[in-house]
């Protein structure tokens, strides 16, 4: 794991902080109003696109190139260019946007700070919750609410039998798939509500998170967050997460190879 200089740490963890605060701001100051909604899936299918989607993605990328101007953007709704710099940040204007269109306030703003290609700092805004999920280092992870800032751990004496489970498969299962894994369909309790079914997860609240069909910009700014909080988070078949796809975080190693195991019959 390529890591940073604690002194870069500070200086982007800073960055990051101020960048979730200026977000919430921009929303209630420019983008809490009417909004227009397009359908990226021609022929079938749904995957909405906002008007607020584009606005956060150019909002977000100026502040970075303000600050940063060498490092390379890589952006959901607009794309990247070619870059030689180490650094890359990696962005979710909104992720949720599904929330966002019909107004639950799950939705956030992702944004990971990548150093070689590895994820080393990550923020999950979420400005109608008031609150945003960092990381200042690779063993430090908070988060923010109402303007007062606490530590997260995971919780890591949690065992298979009384977890707790946050899982969506959002069309990447088949029914047939998931009649192969009944222990798992059984201790559902929860939904998954992107980022912050994730972010409970670092605070303690959820042992184990499973989701599928994740892009890199849904789970690379996540990573650091977890890590930094405890959580073990890896793909269904135990690869890299940074590659994105169905993912699964939990909250000790015991518990990880269990549910790696039972998963397994439907690991891609």
């Amino acid at each position: 794991m390529k890591k940073l200089k604690p002194s870069d740490y500070r200086v982007y963890s800073k960055f990051i902080q101020n960048l979730a605060k200026k977000l919430t701001k921009f929303y209630y100051s420019k983008l809490n109003k009417p909004f227009k909604v397009s359908n990226k899936l021609r022929g079938g299918g749904y995957d909405p696109v906002t008007s607020a989607d584009k606005a956060f993605e150019k909002f977000i990328r100026k502040e970075i190139k303000k600050k940063f101007p060498n490092h390379q953007v890589i952006g959901e709704e607009y794309g990247y260019k070619k870059s030689k710099s180490d650094f890359s940040w990696v962005i979710d204007p909104i992720d949720g946007t599904r929330s966002f269109v019909i107004g639950n306030p799950t939705w956030s703003n992702l944004i990971s700070l990548n150093y070689k290609g590895n994820p080393v700092l990550g923020l999950a805004n979420f400005p109608i919750l008031k609150k945003f999920y960092f990381n200042t280092s690779n063993k430090a992870a908070y988060v923010s609410e109402n303007g007062k800032i606490r530590m997260m751990k995971v919780n890591n004496k949690a065992i298979f039998s009384n977890m707790k489970m946050s899982a969506a498969f959002h069309g990447g299962l088949s029914l047939n798939q998931q009649k192969k894994i009944p222990q798992i369909l059984k201790r559902m309790q929860f939904p998954c509500v992107d980022a912050l079914s994730y972010s409970h997860f670092a605070e303690g609240k959820i042992d184990v998170v499973l989701q599928c069909s994740n892009k890199i910009w849904d789970i690379q700014p996540l990573i650091p967050i977890i890590r930094a909080a405890g959580g073990i988070v890896s793909t269904w078949s135990n690869d890299d997460p940074i590659k994105a796809g169905n993912i699964i975080c939990s909250s000790n190693k015991t518990l990880h190879n269990k549910v790696l195991k039972i998963l397994k019959p439907v690991a891609k």
